[in-house]
């Protein structure tokens, strides 16, 4: 019923090899955009996984009015362009509204539905009409099986190109916890299912006006992840974390990522047969 892989410039993703999804929460400025799209691209040439690079052109669900949210929709829209056509790498983006979604859509090679916004039905058709794949972040508020009927929205379109993706459940107040059990189920439902592993550790509202994050964990919880079947993983890296704009607390260091994805590589080999 769903496919299995699709093609984005010339790369192959889905359920048939591991692939990441990866880059800074939201575009800061363009020089560090392009800054950590090299870097995350030449890592995972190296390593010969397909790589997909992820930035928010806005940010539209803060916890503070006085959060930085991005460039906005013209300009970051820009920079994805960019980077896109001079590192020649896929680029994924979020979509909020209805309104934005066809700009975005001309621009970018995957859609993104925010996890808060998995029920947004006018939303989640609007981008599978598009025809782009489209990456829907399971909410905080629902159980694996309900994005099935998410999934479902897009697909009404005639739109196929589904992915799901972990990022945690609400776990009492500012915390979240990660059910492994939601991989394999989204999995047998027919969909290549993600593990968002820098979102999962995030303390959402943590520190008061904006989110914390536990980074400490991101790699126990990836490697777990994997093992439970996820097809790809979904890293928000950044040069120096602590000073991020968005997300720092729950970003990984740039120079921590390629050990860590090639541990993860290792082992998908391992669960899929590879080794």
């Amino acid at each position: 019923m769903w496919a299995p892989d699709v093609e984005v410039l010339g790369q192959q993703i889905g359920r048939s090899r591991f692939f990441v999804i990866g880059g800074p929460c939201v575009i800061e400025n363009e020089a560090m955009a392009f800054t950590v799209a090299d870097f995350l691209r030449d890592t995972c040439r190296r390593l010969k996984i397909p790589f997909v690079f992820k930035s928010s052109y806005d940010k539209a669900n803060r916890t503070s009015i006085h959060s930085f949210r991005g460039p906005g929709l013209i300009q970051g829209l820009e920079t994805l362009r960019r980077i896109r056509e001079q590192l020649q790498v896929p680029v994924l983006t979020d979509v909020h509204s209805v309104d934005e979604v066809k700009a975005a859509a001309e621009v970018v090679d995957i859609l993104q539905i925010p996890a808060f916004l998995a029920r947004q039905t006018d939303l989640l058709v609007e981008a599978g009409r598009t025809g782009r794949p489209v990456n829907l972040k399971k909410a905080q508020f629902l159980a694996p099986w309900d994005m099935v009927e998410a999934a479902r929205k897009v697909a009404h379109t005639g739109n196929r190109k589904v992915f799901i993706t972990e990022r945690g459940t609400q776990f009492g107040y500012n915390n979240l916890v990660v059910d492994m059990r939601s991989i394999p189920i989204m999995s047998e439902a027919g969909f290549p299912v993600v593990y968002d592993a820098t979102h999962s550790v995030q303390l959402p509202g943590g520190q008061g006006s904006c989110s914390g994050g536990q980074r400490r964990f991101v790699g126990h919880l990836a490697c777990a992840a994997v093992a439970a079947g996820a097809h790809g993983v979904f890293i928000e890296a950044h040069q120096d974390p602590d000073s991020a704009l968005c997300d720092g607390p729950n970003s990984l260091r740039m120079s921590d990522v390629p050990h860590l994805l090639e541990k993860l590589n290792r082992l998908y080999g391992v669960v899929h047969g590879d080794c």
